[in-house]
């Protein structure tokens, strides 16, 4: 969080500055806000434990850090539009995953299960910004 949320930060701020289109930032931001709505109740509701270092403790699926990353990087290659950021995110995400797992903070299914939800995010994110830039675009078509 202490890098994927400033990456973020820092994508919206040149994405509103470069094109003046404040819908974009917004929906990014309320994609960002649903992450912890939803992973929060997920992990309280399944109570998973973790790995054998946090074994007593529960409440590790899915992973809310691997989701939080996904989401603001998904995020970033979303509103860049560039054509190689789809696969840096993957790659990206991939080392995240594997870094919690690797240092026990995580099952792999627990990384896996914060794909699916930022999968769900990312493409409900996308849908509204791309329905919000045809209306834009018809819409100054006709004028």
């Amino acid at each position: 969080m202490s890098v994927a949320l400033p990456v973020l930060a820092v994508t919206l701020a040149y994405v509103v500055w470069r094109t003046r289109a404040w819908f974009p930032a917004l929906v990014a931001v309320l994609a960002m806000a649903l992450v912890p709505a939803l992973v929060a109740p997920l992990q309280s509701l399944l109570a998973r434990p973790g790995p054998p270092p946090m074994a007593p403790d529960t409440g590790f699926y899915p992973s809310g850090h691997a989701a939080t990353a996904a989401v603001a990087y998904g995020l970033c290659a979303l509103l860049l539009h560039h054509r190689l950021l789809p696969h840096g995110c993957a790659l990206l995400n991939a080392a995240v995953g594997l870094g919690l797992v690797h240092q026990g903070y995580h099952w792999p299914a627990d990384v896996v299960g914060s794909w699916c939800v930022a999968v769900l995010l990312l493409c409900a994110a996308a849908y509204a910004i791309s329905r919000s830039s045809r209306r834009t675009s018809s819409g100054t078509a006709r004028s």
